[in-house]
């Protein structure tokens, strides 16, 4: 694939989780056209493997709430490629039982607080060390534009975790500057994913309210992610950690949209 491309990250393994769907699919496929070799993590094993074999990288069966699970992924992928040069953290769900504080129960809480914030916190703990040692490094963890932004149409541990991610992104990105990793939290607007859809699938009436608040007035895609992806793990982006890096059409910014 890479030879079509021009290779902007030709050489460096990647490690993504939540590779098989939406927006870790279309990054693996876009860092792989670039020259990456990919290693693939997530618990949809006829996805993930499908997907490893046409890129030509690896997959791991990887429950990213299970520490063993992570750094076995992190290990493997340092001891069949040779190095960890980037890891988008990116694993997350929405479930509809996370909704307004007053109907989510504690259960429900814990669960988006494992697969979305503590997965990263044990992604980011196994992959570090590679990265030190190896004096370079790209981290990029999928936080999301609710992170920065409030809503009445609320997911609350959704919510939380993205911020918790953002937060420790931030600290990370400047704890580990001078060692040569950097680490950015990606934060996506609405994306037109598998997540997504199942979200308002039932609920037309509440994709539209929030539609009306995205400058562009449509959804991003997961290409247009996966190309952000792509330059914040690249050498282009050599300068940036620690940040923020909003891919929201304009809906962060936004105080009223055009009509």
């Amino acid at each position: 694939m890479s030879s079509a491309a021009t290779g902007r990250v030709a050489g460096k393994v990647a490690v993504i989780t939540g590779a098989a769907s939406g927006i870790g699919r279309a990054s693996a496929e876009r860092l792989a056209a670039e020259g990456a070799r990919v290693v693939l993590a997530d618990v949809d094993d006829g996805a993930g493997k499908e997907l490893a074999e046409r890129l030509g990288g690896s997959f791991c069966h990887t429950d990213v709430t299970d520490p063993e699970q992570v750094s076995a992924l992190f290990d493997h992928a340092q001891q069949t490629w040779g190095s960890v040069d980037i890891a988008f953290n990116n694993a997350g769900i929405s479930p509809p039982e996370d909704d307004s504080i007053l109907d989510t129960d504690l259960e429900a809480w814990k669960r988006v607080q494992e697969v979305n914030l503590t997965s990263v916190y044990l992604c980011c703990k196994a992959a570090l060390p590679y990265m030190i040692e190896q004096g370079r490094g790209s981290i990029i963890n999928t936080a999301s534009f609710v992170a920065v932004m409030g809503a009445a149409t609320s997911q609350i541990s959704y919510s939380a975790s993205k911020g918790g991610v953002l937060s420790m992104s931030r600290e990370l990105g400047v704890q580990f500057a001078r060692q040569g990793v950097r680490v950015n939290a990606l934060c996506p607007g609405p994306v037109n994913t598998p997540l997504l859809r199942d979200l308002f699938a039932a609920d037309p009436e509440r994709a539209e309210r929030r539609l009306v608040h995205v400058p562009m007035g449509r959804f991003g895609e997961p290409e247009e992610m996966a190309n952000a992806v792509l330059f914040l793990a690249s050498d282009e982006a050599s300068f940036i950690t620690a940040s923020t890096f909003l891919v929201d059409g304009g809906i962060s910014a936004a105080y009223v949209t055009p009509l």
